[in-house]
């Protein structure tokens, strides 16, 4: 099915064009300033491409798989033909079934939902909480923070060692879960060499690539990944779509991850008053209800539109972004940038720091209310990771801070800033300005705590 649309450009920009990049924000010192969205890592920008693709399709919207009419149709062929297109984005094995779900955490627990029984399940401490939580009803080994990709393998090899010592040949199986990129660090993680150990001792391995997706090529089968899940909105797509891609037999043997239409090939009534059901055994069984195909359609037009750039050319110029950063910031000795594997660590476009003297609240807050610029404060949903970087760090509190911590606890928080292809090199340079010009003359304005968040005091 082809959509056609004179709005559509498809030349190569760079950076590549997004919504929002001419919106204008108030600054609480007066005026007003073109807003810098430095949050990538939590939602990046859509794509003009996705949006006009999506605009030029939504006319034509219609119900998906069980529609007889001419728009039901053309929108069930959208719908696969963007599952299809995922897919080859992702490099998939040809057996391999690609579930369009709401998002990496949807993905994630429908995989958990999906376990065998007695399942052994393998996650580092240093996981986003959509990687790290999903598993609580299967038996968990939680492995230390690594502080080399090396010792990672190690950490690894030895856990999964000792499991396959303690049980017979071919019993009981057991899944390793990894980021791709930190989405605290930035750091990229040794999947393929973390994917060949668990393959050695009969585990598999699922990749949360929700990081990596947006900013590198992920090929499940050069990475030699078992799963890999991820969300459409990190990868320049609207709100609600994820993708879980993999292997299909754990997912075909699996209940539904939801009961419903769509899950069911045929169900009859019994003569006990009961129903049987007859499962479909391809994605649908875990698609029950009707699909969310704009969000399907983002997807996999931003599959097409990151593809067209050329993730070379995307990487190269996102590493000169990263340089400037660092640059940056190692010329502002109060400011410590956040590593688990060292400075010289190949990172994605995501970067997290404290700045002594400051609670990282209220520095933030003061980069959007005095700058127009939105990055990221707290523990970034990786509360274990943060803690681990920042335990030995007190912050002093200043003005205005985070949240009361627990008894006994510091108030731990880090300034997350994180950008990717959408980014202009303007709003770089802003940030990196804005920091100096903070850490030297401090904040102009008065913060208070409202409901958790430091906010510009108003009330004088």
């Amino acid at each position: 099915m082809s959509v056609s649309t004179a709005a559509l450009d498809r030349s190569v920009c760079t950076p590549l064009p997004v919504l929002g990049r001419d919106v204008t924000v108030p600054l609480v010192t007066g005026g007003e300033v073109t807003y810098a969205a430095l949050d990538y890592a939590a939602s990046a920008p859509a794509l003009q491409r996705v949006w006009d693709d999506v605009a030029a399709y939504a006319p034509y919207y219609g119900s998906v798989h069980r529609g007889a009419g001419y728009l039901s149709q053309l929108s069930t062929d959208l719908f696969e033909n963007a599952r299809a297109t995922v897919a080859e984005f992702l490099d998939c094995r040809a057996d391999d079934q690609l579930v369009f779900t709401r998002s990496t955490t949807d993905s994630l627990n429908l995989l958990a939902a999906a376990l065998p029984a007695e399942c052994q399940v393998f996650v580092f401490e240093t996981e986003h909480h959509a990687s790290l939580l999903p598993w609580q009803n299967a038996h968990v080994s939680y492995l230390n923070a690594p502080r080399t990709p090396r010792q990672a393998v190690e950490t690894l090899e030895r856990a999964l060692a000792d499991r396959t010592a303690s049980i017979q040949e071919g019993d009981d199986p057991a899944l390793v879960c990894v980021t791709g990129a930190s989405n605290v660090t930035g750091e990229l993680w040794p999947v393929r060499e973390l994917a060949a150990v668990a393959h050695a001792h009969g585990a598999r391995i699922v990749l949360d690539a929700a990081q990596l997706a947006p900013h590198h090529p992920v090929s499940v089968q050069d990475l030699d990944v078992d799963w890999v899940a991820f969300s459409g909105h990190k990868l320049y797509a609207p709100f609600g779509s994820g993708v879980l891609a993999g292997r299909a037999d754990w997912l075909r043997a699996a209940e539904p991850y939801l009961a419903g239409g769509g899950a069911s090939r045929k169900v009859t009534r019994r003569t006990d008053g009961g129903v049987d059901v007859e499962w479909h055994d391809t994605a649908a069984r875990h698609e029950a209800g009707s699909p969310n195909v704009i969000g399907a359609y983002s997807i996999a037009s931003a599959c097409k539109a990151l593809t067209e750039a050329g993730f070379d050319t995307l990487v190269a110029r996102e590493q000169q972004l990263i340089a400037q950063v660092r640059e940056g910031l190692a010329e502002v000795p109060e400011v410590r940038v956040l590593s688990l594997f060292g400075d010289d660590a190949p990172r994605v476009g995501v970067l997290s720091f404290v700045v002594d003297g400051w609670n990282s609240s209220h520095f933030a807050a003061a980069l959007s209310a005095e700058y127009g610029i939105g990055v990221r404060d707290g523990l970034f949903c990786a509360h274990p990771l943060v803690r681990t970087l920042l335990g030995s760090d007190p912050q002093t509190q200043g003005e205005c801070g985070a949240p009361e911590a627990a008894p006994g606890e510091k108030s731990l928080n880090a300034i997350r800033v994180s950008f990717g292809a959408g980014t202009p090199d303007e709003h770089v340079e802003r940030f990196v300005t804005a920091v100096k010009e903070l850490v030297r003359d401090g904040a102009q304005w008065n913060y208070r705590t409202e409901e958790g968040r430091c906010v510009p005091d108003t009330s004088a």
